[in-house]
Formats: C-alpha cells, structure tokens, sequence
C-alpha cells in the first residue's frame, strides 16, 4: 500500500438498520447506477436494512453509498473505508436476503435492545477490567487468524450458532459486564442484543469493530494478536490494515 490514496483503490464497508418495504425494487437501481461507477464488490439487501463492501473510487463508492441512503430514507449508516491498491472482488453483486446478517433466534429489536457502544480508543482500557468478558461473536476459522487476547471463542461455524452458544453458556456471565465484538460491527448490533433477550444487562461493544480499531488504534498496546479476517480477496489485515495473503 502507498501513502497516495488517491492512486488506490478505496473499500466502503457499510450497514445500516431501517425498514425497506420493497427491497426487490431497489436491486435494479443500485445495481444499475454500481455498474456505472465502475464499482466492485457484494451489496446485501432486506427488509431490516443493507449492508455491504465494495471497492472503486472514493468518489464513486461515496456517490454509490450516498444513493442507497437515499432511496432507503436511512438516518443511521456505519461506514468505514480503507484502501488497498486493487479491487479485492471480482465484480458487483446485490442480492435479496431475509436478514442483512443472518440469526437464528427471530429478529431482536436493535434500536431498543442493543448493547453500548465503546470506543476504539477505550476499548482496552474497557477489556482489561477484571470484570469483564470479552467475547468474540466471529466465526471459528476467522477467530483462527487473528482475535483479542483473552477473548472467548464461542466455537461457531457460522453466525446461526451463536444464539445457541449464548443461551447454553449464560452462567459464565453472571455478575460481569460483557465486551463483544466482530469484523465491523454489524453481528456485534444482533448479538449484544440477543445477550440483553437472555436477561444480561451489562452488554457493550466495539463500535466500528475490529477494522476501526486498528485503524484508530494502530494496535498500540498489543492486545489485538494476530491479523484480521476479512471477506474478500485480501483474506486478512494486519495492524496497519495492510493486505496479507
């Protein structure tokens, strides 16, 4: 990666969670105007929301992201951009899913019951209270690659599992606040929100995820060992968010 960003290649990774009524209505047009801006990459739609990474220009994937905002009337979107110098996806997709990021334990209501966000800049300050647990919602084969230390690895194949995993492990979280986190923050709003269904109050986690973290942080203090997977053709980051393959 060069320090000039703009002769690289600039990844938007965004979610948000508001009411699309006729996501099959939308595809077309996003899809139409991706197509045009020359941008690359997967573009998630439902019900609850969108979600998405995709690469190009930072005009275009700005303008691309802008669109969606508004077609949506969302007031609340998670953005984070990194660059890398190619396109790590091959082309565009926008597919029509009943979940942005799939559970199995039905939809919590996230604007009422998510967790509280903690900063990347306190994050460990936050996690190295003795009574905290921190929790890493990911899946077992990106926890492989890089994850806190300490961090409880819940063993999951996939996203489905966790809700599973939360309610048979509910006595390891007795009296102790809960620190949770995952890629970008998306899982993290659906399972501080199943966390404070079982009953658990202390919930929080790391806003922007680990991507903001290490862009924020630089990984000063170490605690985050390893690199970070990501779902696209770099595989994983490291602490400066640099490709490593």
């Amino acid at each position: 990666m060069t320090n000039d960003l703009s002769n690289n290649i600039a990844i938007l990774s965004f979610y948000s969670f508001v009411d699309i009524k006729s996501p099959e209505i939308l595809l077309p047009q996003i899809l139409l105007i991706g197509k045009k801006k020359y941008i690359k990459g997967s573009i998630i739609l439902a019900e609850e929301g969108f979600n998405g990474t995709i690469s190009g220009s930072k005009d275009n994937v700005e303008l691309v992201l802008e669109h969606i905002i508004k077609i949506t009337s969302a007031t609340n979107t998670n953005t984070k951009i990194n660059y890398n110098s190619n396109h790590p996806f091959p082309k565009l997709k926008v597919k029509i899913k009943h979940q942005i990021v799939a559970i199995s334990r039905g939809k919590p209501a996230l604007t009422k019951q998510r967790g509280e966000y903690i900063e990347p800049k306190n994050w460990d300050n936050f996690i190295s209270q003795p009574d905290v647990v921190v929790v890493d919602t990911r899946n077992d084969y990106e926890i492989e690659v890089g994850t806190f230390k300490g961090a409880v690895n819940p063993y999951t194949n996939n996203f489905k599992q966790f809700p599973e995993w939360a309610k048979q492990n509910t006595d390891m979280f007795k009296n102790k606040k809960i620190a949770m986190f995952c890629t970008g923050g998306i899982r993290c709003e659906k399972s501080t929100a199943l966390m404070k269904m079982l009953g658990h109050d202390k919930v929080y986690h790391l806003r922007g995820g680990v991507l903001q973290y290490l862009e924020d942080t630089k990984n000063v203090n170490k605690l985050w060992q390893g690199r970070c997977f990501v779902f696209d053709e770099r595989f994983a980051v490291d602490d400066m968010l640099n490709a490593y393959q």
